[in-house]
This record gives structure tokens, C-alpha cells and sequence, in this order.
């Protein structure tokens, strides 16, 4: 049952990649355009959202982190993470949430930056042109980057290297 779960992973995620895999190609336009998008919704909320970031394993392991940006500065880093058919309970059901000098002091979950800089990160790290890589860039979350990021040649397993991020909602005033 295993081997099917497996390999019925490995063959989504193959079948994902290369079904949505562009060229190296300048997306220098689209960068611009979801930059503009960005500015205008961070002015309408105040500068004050939360966004999470999705990530996967070929292995089934799912991890989400939800960082909360209030006036421009992060104050809150939650981190969920599960795997639904393991017996390893070391990686079922790890939880955690970190607030104020707490935050980034756990090793795993994305990074707690604010999408400002998740956008400098864009620009200078990931959409930077290399070698054979096959590079991605999306705007799914109303204009917004939902996925940005490369793979190298020649990597077998978990080698997107960037971001992905599912949701972005504005906060209230409080």
C-alpha cells in the first residue's frame, strides 16, 4: 500500500512539473505587474495581511506556515506540519506558532519576512536566470505571487527552490 501511495506521489509531481514547466524565459513584465498589484493591496490594508506557505514532499509530508504582518512588521510565525499515513511520530502533527522575539527561532517553516521582501527575494534570487533551470512564476493570488522559484537539471526529488504561497488575506483593524 505504501508503494502505491509512493509512487502515486512521485507520478502527481512529475506530471505537475513538466505539465507546467516554462522555458527560461524574462518575466520581467509580470514581476512588474504583480509588484504594482502588491503596492496597491499592501496601501489598502495598511500594510497589514497574513499570507501562508505551502510545501510538499514526494515522501507525503505537508508543512504550512502562516506569518502575520501587522503595520509592515511580522508578528506571528505559525507552523503546522503532518503527514497523513506515517508511524513516525516524531513527523506527525509537529505545531507551533511563534510571536514576538520568538519568531524564526524554530529550524523549520518558511522564513518570517514580509511580502516585501518575499518580492526582493523574487527579483534577486529566484527569477535570476541560470543554467538550464526551469523557472517558475505565478500570480494566483489575485496579481499577487503565489509561486516563484526554479529547478535545476538533473534533481530527482524535492528540488523546487522558492516559494509558494497559497493564500494572502487582508487583516481587519483592530
Amino acid at each position: 500500500m505504501k508503494k502505491i501511495f509512493y509512487l502515486t506521489n512521485i507520478l502527481l509531481l512529475s506530471s505537475f512539473i513538466f505539465a507546467c514547466a516554462p522555458t527560461n524565459i524574462n518575466y520581467q513584465n509580470e514581476y512588474d505587474t504583480s509588484k504594482k498589484t502588491w503596492e496597491s493591496f499592501k496601501k489598502s490594508t495598511g500594510n497589514s495581511y497574513q499570507y501562508t506557505v505551502s510545501n510538499s514532499s514526494w515522501t507525503g509530508i505537508t508543512q504550512q506556515t502562516t506569518i502575520t504582518v501587522k503595520k509592515g512588521k511580522v508578528i506571528q510565525r505559525e507552523f503546522k506540519q503532518s503527514h497523513p499515513q506515517s508511524s513516525l511520530k516524531e513527523i506527525d502533527n509537529i505545531a507551533w506558532i511563534e510571536k514576538g522575539k520568538e519568531i524564526n527561532t524554530h529550524k523549520n517553516g518558511t522564513e518570517a519576512i514580509t511580502l516585501d521582501e518575499v518580492y526582493k527575494k523574487v527579483k534577486n534570487n529566484w527569477l535570476i536566470k541560470r543554467e538550464n533551470a526551469k523557472v517558475y512564476f505565478e500570480t494566483k493570488n489575485n496579481g499577487i505571487i503565489s509561486t516563484c522559484g526554479y529547478v535545476e537539471p538533473n534533481c530527482a526529488d524535492d528540488c523546487f527552490k522558492g516559494i509558494r504561497i497559497t493564500n494572502i488575506k487582508a487583516l481587519t483593524a483592530s
